[in-house]
């Protein structure tokens, strides 16, 4: 088993329909988008689609909770991160995880540097090849997965975040 599926032009799609089910049962919601490596197409990447769904408030998004259990997803709050909260959502019929919702309030900044990499990464061929080659020397050190295989490719991130967000801001000056 790997850990980094081949880019899958379906997974566009798997997002779009959970984006819609959440924006029809879900109060309180601005937008959903899709992030993540999944919203890249030609990217490879765990088939795990990352959402963010944008709360106009946080009195909606804290009583998002029961309206996203109701819809299958494990609600496990700021798991980490403060002004985040989390949610996970599991294929019912084997079991595999096969969503991650990281919900923000509208004004939150991390909302632009998701929305920022995910940008840079769909619109520079070069930074796609390198970020590729980042995620595979990561999962080949970390098959396992999880908090390492995320740590190993964090510096990279980081870095490729801070130039996206470097040039959105200058562009709106």
């Amino acid at each position: 088993m790997t850990l980094l599926d081949a880019p899958d032009p379906r997974w566009h799609e798997f997002a779009q329909r959970e984006i819609d089910s959440l924006i029809q049962r879900i109060d309180g919601l601005v937008a959903v988008h899709h992030v993540g490596s999944t919203s890249v197409p030609g990217l490879p990447a765990k088939p795990i689609l990352d959402l963010l769904p944008v709360f106009r408030d946080a009195e909606t998004k804290a009583v998002a909770k029961t309206q996203f259990e109701a819809l299958g997803y494990e609600w496990l709050g700021e798991h980490g991160l403060s002004g985040r909260d989390y949610a996970r959502k599991f294929d019912p019929k084997n079991g595999k995880r096969v969503v991650h919702a990281h919900c923000y309030v509208s004004d939150h900044p991390d909302i632009t540097r998701h929305l920022a990499f995910r940008d840079a990464l769909r619109n520079k061929a070069t930074l796609r090849a390198a970020y590729t080659s980042v995620k595979a020397a990561c999962a080949s050190r970390h098959p396992e997965g999880g908090a390492a295989y995320g740590l190993c490719k964090s510096e990279w991130i980081d870095k490729a975040e801070a130039r996206a967000l470097a040039r959105i801001q200058e562009t709106s000056k």
